[in-house]
């Protein structure tokens, strides 16, 4: 895919952060757009800064019946799709295995995980029919490692990672053109960390939080340039930031060993070492 101008792009969690990003730069280079998030006000926001043929649409991702009704809607509106990047994502706080409830598990499950199912298999029959297309799926480095009171999320972003791995796979053996990526973001400068869910302990949300951003290196924009030029250049499997690439490269030659390197480094950031 040289370029994007003129094709139909939809992008879930457009509202802030990278998926706000993704329809800036987008819009700027000529595509057509239907934009998600489940908050009207900040999805209303982000359609005020574009410039081209737009939709918005408001629903929580991780309702079945929405998305495929989403999916509807795109093509009545806009005659067809080439590109779906599945980047609506949630957060909880740093809560350990033994603390975090199964409701906050089924939760982020619902929107990180299920959701991405949801936006790939509603989408999958009218990518196919395209001459070329894209299905994007974020995961997140946290889909390549695990890390402790984090166990929800790695499970989704593990989960999404598993599933794209998978679909690529099936698409090669069918012969499709239809190109699968799983990208991975490092540490991204968003809310995400701020929009996390601890109700139960907010002392622990606030230093999640901090530690977050201490750790975060790359701009929603920078994340945002590398997920398109991916999509350009066809790639399978995008990192964005030079510590997703560390990581990465932990994950394969220490896949045990990574464990005590970052309980290390995580007590340097907390001053604990």
């Amino acid at each position: 895919m040289k370029n994007v101008k003129d094709k139909v792009i939809v992008i879930t969690g457009a509202g802030s952060g990278i998926g706000r990003a993704l329809a800036m730069q987008l819009a700027g280079q000529g595509a057509t757009l239907a934009l998600n998030d489940y908050n009207a006000e900040t999805l209303a926001e982000t359609v005020s800064q574009l410039d081209g043929k737009i939709s918005q649409h408001v629903f929580d991702v991780s309702h079945k019946e929405a998305f495929y009704a989403f999916a509807k809607d795109v093509i009545q509106l806009h005659g067809q799709v080439d590109v779906v990047i599945n980047n609506a994502g949630v957060a909880l706080g740093e809560i350990p295995v033994s603390e975090v409830s199964l409701e906050q598990m089924e939760w982020l499950m619902g929107i990180n995980y299920w959701g991405v199912v949801y936006g790939t298999k509603a989408f999958l029959p009218h990518l196919l029919e395209r001459p070329e297309a894209s299905v994007v799926n974020i995961s997140s480095v946290f889909g390549i490692i695990g890390v402790g009171t984090q166990a929800t999320y790695c499970a989704a972003k593990f989960a999404v990672r598993g599933f794209t791995e998978a679909l690529r796979m099936e698409m090669k053996q069918a012969g499709s053109k239809l190109c699968v990526t799983s990208v991975h973001p490092g540490g991204i400068k968003t809310n995400i960390a701020r929009s996390a869910r601890d109700e139960h302990n907010p002392d622990r949300k606030a230093r999640s939080a901090k530690n977050f951003d201490k750790l975060t290196r790359t701009s929603a924009e920078d994340a945002a340039k590398t997920i398109i030029r991916g999509i350009k250049k066809k790639k399978h499997r995008v990192l964005i930031g030079g510590d997703a690439r560390l990581i990465d490269f932990l994950a394969r030659f220490l896949p045990v060993r990574y464990t005590g390197l970052f309980v290390w480094g995580r007590n340097r950031v907390e001053g604990k070492a």
